[in-house]
């Protein structure tokens, strides 16, 4: 995943392109660069590039040591590496051989080692690892065969394969900025006497909050007073305008050391939004989108939800809460493992897909399988406009916000919303669940703001403990029923932020073989049940007891008037009293914060956790 800006207008493109590479740098920060149609010595318009293996600083030094020339027509990249190392050869943007074309690219072109064959045999020397470089060749090809920018993005588009974004500009025509997308985001930003591109909306958000969304296999070419949708033969096509409800400040860390930190304490509010106009004029629950009948769902016999990471977390939640309130037997499935093991799906399976970007590759290719099998579609998802919630058959959008922190917080927590929404609006059109107890769910889920605002008031307790940790090398989870999901939630976020050794367990699978990784001093973090499911937090405690007797530091996350496991708690993190299904909402939200607070305390850099991005769009 990489993060895309163009630019055309009346501004000093080099300003406006590394801002917006700024907004969007969560998105990719092996390399960065920039390229930029500039006047020449003779008159002419030539391209002027520069481009830095790192973080977008090692550019914007390089730029203001040697500034580049004054252009108003400019593209640029933030790169996640794919194909070849991340280095300053392999870093976006690309040339064509005659410095004619300059490329910029998101995504896999799967079938670019034919392509790369083909140039190298037509004399063709690449410097590079990329597939990018063979698309900036093609291009410039064309272009130097007579055709324009846009003809030329056109005919090549026709020839890849895979998943991409492309984005081009023509040393010969400063007039404009040429775009493509299969299977990858872009969005264009419309100005006035200007015009952008970018992979997210926060390229432009600065400039303008007037977008226009484009449509699978469209290229589109932005001047400074137009632009024009075309599809990969030349065949006129339309974008959808919209408008966008969030501003800069938004992607601005407000006084926060990390966004992280800052999207954490933005969950009351998250959850808040995410609950906003769920219901008709007849108070009936309903969802963003719905191209599916309610004899098509009351037909339904089997869910399958796909999701990856964390969502994947989301989707165990959402597992327990759908069949206890709809009795659907659901599955589970990782999208990436999802089509290759021939799943059997039905006109009468829905398969539900949790995606945070909307863009996630993986979970993208498994919907499109599910399709074919005739099966239903519905997407939760936090990107309004983006491929799935396009190709799917519904929607639940989370309405978080932009979430700019790589590992997942407020998505996360608007995701399980989400989940239970779903849950209940099943319930209610298959007739399981009476209208005044789907009432009192939902009541109860806009108490959660308040309930998870209670936690965060008592953060400090929790920067305590991680301040009592910043040497550990291990920890562990453990859970029960939803608290299950949420032990390998912050086992993840402990992963991907502090780098140490973090698993999740199923309380009851310690006997089974990992309580051998028990010793002396070991934290462990024990999620218990509400006192409502009296077995279960009898069980939870049993467990408890069975590490502390082996030496383990027990952490404890309960209700905070639970006296019966207060005794076996080394640490004690009280959460406010909730039902069961709901508690997920809650107990993240300190293992949460003691991730983010662990990593800070080791150096690390909390917003891009090395190796990974904000959205894979790559399978």
């Amino acid at each position: 995943m990489c993060g895309i800006v163009g630019y055309v207008g009346e501004k000093q493109a080099r300003d406006v392109v590394v801002e917006g590479l700024r907004l969007l740098e969560y998105r990719g920060y092996d390399s960065a660069g920039i390229a930029l149609v500039a006047g020449g010595e003779l008159g002419q318009t030539v391209l002027v590039s520069d481009k830095r293996a790192g973080k977008l600083a090692n550019l914007e030094k390089a730029i203001a040591e040697d500034a580049l020339p004054a252009a108003t027509t400019g593209i640029g990249h933030t790169r996640w590496a794919t194909h070849g190392a991340p280095n300053d050869v392999n870093a976006h943007p690309h040339l064509g051989p005659q410095r004619r074309v300059a490329v910029v690219h998101n995504g896999i072109l799967e079938n670019f080692a034919r392509l790369r064959d083909e140039l190298e045999r037509a004399g063709h020397d690449l410097l590079s690892e990329t597939d990018t470089e063979v698309a900036a060749h093609l291009i410039e090809n064309e272009v130097l065969a007579g055709a324009d920018l846009t003809t030329a993005m056109q005919n090549v588009c026709r020839r890849l394969e895979g998943a991409f974004t492309l984005v081009a500009i023509d040393a010969h025509d400063p007039s404009r900025v040429v775009a493509a997308r299969r299977n990858s985001p872009l969005v264009v930003g419309l100005g006035v006497g200007e015009n952008f591109i970018g992979s997210d909306v926060a390229a432009f958000i600065e400039h303008t909050r007037e977008a226009l969304e484009l449509g699978q296999d469209q290229v589109v070419t932005i001047t400074r007073d137009a632009v024009a949708v075309s599809d990969f033969d030349g065949n006129e096509a339309q974008g959808r305008q919209y408008h966008v409800d969030w501003d800069l400040a938004a992607a601005e860390k407000d006084g926060y050391d990390w966004f992280m930190r800052k999207e954490i304490f933005e969950q009351p509010r998250a959850i808040a939004d995410a609950l906003l106009g769920r219901h008709d004029e007849n108070g009936q629950l309903q969802l963003d989108e719905v191209r599916i009948s309610d004899d098509e769902l009351r037909d339904i016999d089997k869910i399958v939800i796909i999701a990856c990471g964390t969502s994947n977390y989301a989707a165990m939640v959402a597992k327990y809460a759908i069949e206890h309130w709809t009795r659907i037997p659901c599955e589970i499935e990782l999208s990436h493992e999802f089509r290759y093991r021939d799943p059997i799906l039905t006109r009468n399976t829905l398969v539900v897909a949790i995606s945070q970007s909307g863009e996630t590759a993986d979970t993208l290719m498994a919907i499109r399988h599910a399709k074919k099998q005739k099966a239903k579609v519905l997407a939760i998802c936090n990107t309004n406009g983006s491929t799935i919630p396009r190709e799917s058959d519904a929607v639940i959008y989370t309405h978080a916000g932009p979430e700019i922190g790589v590992a997942s917080t407020k998505g996360f927590l608007t995701q399980l919303v989400a989940c239970y929404l779903l849950g209940l609006y099943l319930a209610q059109v298959r007739g399981t669940k009476y209208g005044d107890e789907i009432a009192a769910v939902v009541g109860e889920l806009a108490a959660m703001s308040d309930r998870v605002q209670q936690v965060l008031d008592d953060a400090d307790r929790v920067y305590a403990l991680a301040e009592r940790f910043k040497d550990t090398t291990s920890v562990l989870f453990i859970g029960r029923h939803a608290g299950f999901p949420v032990a390998l939630e912050g086992a993840l976020k402990l992963k991907e932020l502090a780098y140490i050794h973090a698993e999740g367990f199923a309380a009851g699978e310690l006997k089974h073989g990992p309580i051998a990784l028990i010793e002396p001093g070991l934290p462990v973090f024990c999620v218990v049940p509400p006192r409502g499911r009296d077995q279960l937090h009898d069980k939870m405690i049993s467990a408890i007891q069975e590490i502390r007797a082996r030496g383990a530091l027990t952490i404890v996350l309960a209700e905070a008037d639970d006296d019966e496991v207060t005794p076996y708690a080394d640490v004690f993190i009280p959460l406010p009293t909730v039902p069961t299904l709901l508690q997920p909402l809650v107990a993240t939200v300190p293992l949460q914060l003691f991730a983010c607070e662990l990593a800070t305390l080791m150096g690390h850099d909390v917003d891009q956790p090395r190796n990974l991005a904000k959205s894979v769009t790559v399978e």
